[in-house]
């Protein structure tokens, strides 16, 4: 077993692997930026090293500072996560370069079903249907212009190198596609450290769902059902949940059979997911696969009973699946019981088109009971909410029997879950420089009700909080003091 594991990530995904190892016996260490020196990754972790500034280039996206501290920690293993460097082959090879075992597919695995162009390919030399679409990076914008006239409005502009629902675009219109190809280009360059677009023809309404599977280095794949991933906003996902009720179950069959078809084909070891579209005639196109664990591999957990964290580190250890350790003995063997939800929770703005929002968690509660789950590692009391990275700030999952069952249980537990005041001290800090903003002036007093209502709520449940009280009163415009100049909200 192997003795220490770095983890190259932050936020949920490191606290959720770190969790895995404690209860594996392996000790963790963590890197951070010099922005997450207080998180909470680097709390729990046994180890934890700064690796650079605050932007993902200079920390999380630094192969060769995480490198240096696997060796000189004397890791034995490194764990991606997902995103950052979780699907980068150069990083995977660098690690098996200097003989620190990657917790996840080979580099040329990695080369071959990271990049979403050279997945296709290997999906059509399966004969597992794609969606019409290049299969080569387009030159430039006016090769976009080109090929989205000749597939047919509506087009959707896609990193080849990209995950996470970033580096992403649809056009409606000729007009829009060569602006929205540089902000792509853009976009890619900044997230995954690759450039490549690729066009697909945008499919209206299709049901997403994504096919979990295993494999290990002895051949050995199996699929631990599917996911549906529908519900999304902005091509990031936002509630998952299984069975996939909505697509019928001979679709769901075909689906299973393709995803492993190509798992075996590439000898896949690991955990990944690969993803199709359905569309409303119950067609069924492969459009990638994230070798990786996903944001929602919760859900499977929770409808298996399979912890598929530690059957990741446990096949990079060389344990066949049949293994005692793993004990998955047959496809057969695993079995679909009950419904699970998840539904994301963000440090967004509704107000503002639900873009991420920053600031300070000063109030925090969740809930909990039977069947509920919440993963997290970026709200708590007093968790500072940064700019550089993904609006994730934890993860909430239900089980139960009936799918009825586990919507009543998501509803209860979301009104349970409370995180206050991000939005109060950034206004606060925005009208000290924009006095005359009227309109935030009354979104401010606004939130400042929201908090006070929350408090009152938390409080008369949960008990006294040590929080320093908002003004009662709210501020009238005209000849009054600012509230900062009176001491309040400060």
């Amino acid at each position: 077993m192997f003795s220490k594991i770095l983890i190259a990530n932050r936020g949920e995904v490191a606290v959720r692997v770190i969790r895995a190892c404690k209860e594996m016996g392996v000790e963790t260490v963590a890197v951070f930026s010099t922005a997450d020196k207080d998180a909470l990754h680097v709390a729990l972790a046994d180890e934890a090293y700064c690796i650079g500034g605050p932007r993902p280039h200079e920390s999380y996206l630094n192969k060769e500072a995480i490198l240096t501290v696997a060796l000189k920690s004397g890791a034995a293993a490194i764990h991606p996560g997902y995103g950052f460097l979780s699907e980068n082959a150069d990083f995977v090879r660098a690690c098996e370069e200097a003989g620190i075992a990657f917790i996840g597919p080979k580099s040329d695995t990695m080369a071959r079903m990271g990049d979403k162009l050279a997945a296709k390919q290997i999906a059509i030399g399966c004969g597992v249907p794609i969606v019409p679409g290049c299969t080569e990076p387009l030159r430039d914008g006016d090769e976009a212009l080109e090929k989205a006239v000749s597939f047919g409005f509506p087009v959707i502009l896609k990193a080849a190198g990209g995950g996470g629902g970033r580096g992403m675009r649809r056009c409606d219109t000729p007009e829009e596609v060569k602006p929205a190809f540089e902000l792509v280009k853009s976009e890619a360059k900044k997230a995954f450290g690759n450039d490549d677009i690729f066009m697909e023809k945008f499919l209206v309404e299709p049901k997403h769902i994504e096919v979990q599977v295993l494999g290990d280095e002895y051949g050995n794949v199996v699929h631990l059902f599917e996911r549906d991933c529908s519900l999304q906003r902005r091509y990031q996902k936002v509630v998952e949940f299984t069975p996939a009720f909505s697509v019928p179950q001979e679709v769901r069959e075909a689906l299973y059979a393709d995803a492993v078809k190509i798992a075996k084909y590439v000898g896949y070891v690991n955990a990944g997911t690969l993803e199709f579209l359905v569309d409303k005639e119950g067609h069924h196109y492969f459009i990638e696969m994230n070798p990786r664990i996903q944001v929602e591999h919760t859900v499977t957990e929770m409808v298996t009973g399979i912890d598929l964290v530690r059957s990741q580190i446990l096949i990079a250890e060389g344990y066949p699946l049949n293994s005692p350790e793993i004990n998955i003995t047959s496809q057969e063997a695993i079995q679909c019981h009950g419904y699970a939800i998840q539904t994301r929770v963000t440090s967004e703005d509704p107000s503002n088109n639900f873009m991420p929002d920053t600031g300070k968690v000063s109030v925090y509660h969740s809930g909990s009971g039977n069947g509920i789950r919440l993963d997290g590692g970026n709200i708590y009391t007093g968790a500072e909410i940064l700019p550089y990275y993904d609006s994730l700030l934890g993860k909430l999952i239900v089980y139960a029997g009936t799918r009825e069952e586990a919507l009543r249980k998501m509803k209860a537990a979301l009104c349970e879950l409370m995180a206050l005041d991000f939005a109060v001290d950034e206004l606060g800090l925005y009208l000290t420089t924009h006095a005359d903003d009227r309109e935030a002036l009354e979104l401010y007093w606004s939130y400042i009700a929201l908090a006070q209502e929350g408090r009152k709520r938390y409080q008369e449940t949960y008990g006294p909080i040590l929080q320093t009280d908002t003004t009662p009163d709210g501020y009238r415009w005209l000849n009054d003091p600012w509230p900062w100049d009176e001491g309040g909200n400060s």
